[in-house]
């Protein structure tokens, strides 16, 4: 209950931009808007799906609509931000797992470059599918 000899306490206000203050804080900050990017992305990759699947015509008819100067900006905007959050992912991988070898933990930069190692694996494999390999 508030009485007049209550102290009142200093509460710092905070600013609207609090997030620009430390790279840590923006970082945070991209990495939850990549999330709508991915979305989009998302939603991209399942118009694709049901254009080939409705035939040859609805499939170029796809094609021309995604060949529009806006949706190319928009898709390599979106693809930049799965790198970036994947790349935000994987360093952040081993603080959110401790694997345990003969009960020694595994330092950290080996789990991070175990994801990175599987993340090349897989884009070469799916670059060789393809290219036509």
């Amino acid at each position: 209950m508030y009485t007049n000899y209550h102290p009142r306490w200093h509460r710092k206000p905070m600013s609207t931009y609090w997030w620009l203050e430390r790279r840590s804080y923006l970082a945070f900050i991209l990495r939850e808007v990549s999330s709508v990017f991915i979305a989009w992305l998302v939603v991209f990759l399942m118009l694709l799906v049901r254009a080939v699947g409705r035939g040859d015509a609805s499939y170029q008819q796809f094609l021309d609509w995604s060949a529009r100067p806006l949706l190319v900006v928009l898709n390599i905007v979106s693809l930049s931000f799965v790198v970036f959050h994947a790349i935000t992912w994987f360093n952040l991988a081993p603080k959110a797992m401790v694997v345990y070898v003969r009960q020694r933990p595994v330092p950290g930069h080996l789990i991070a470059a175990s994801n990175y190692l599987a993340w090349a694996v897989a884009s070469g494999l799916v670059a060789w599918l393809v290219l036509g390999g």
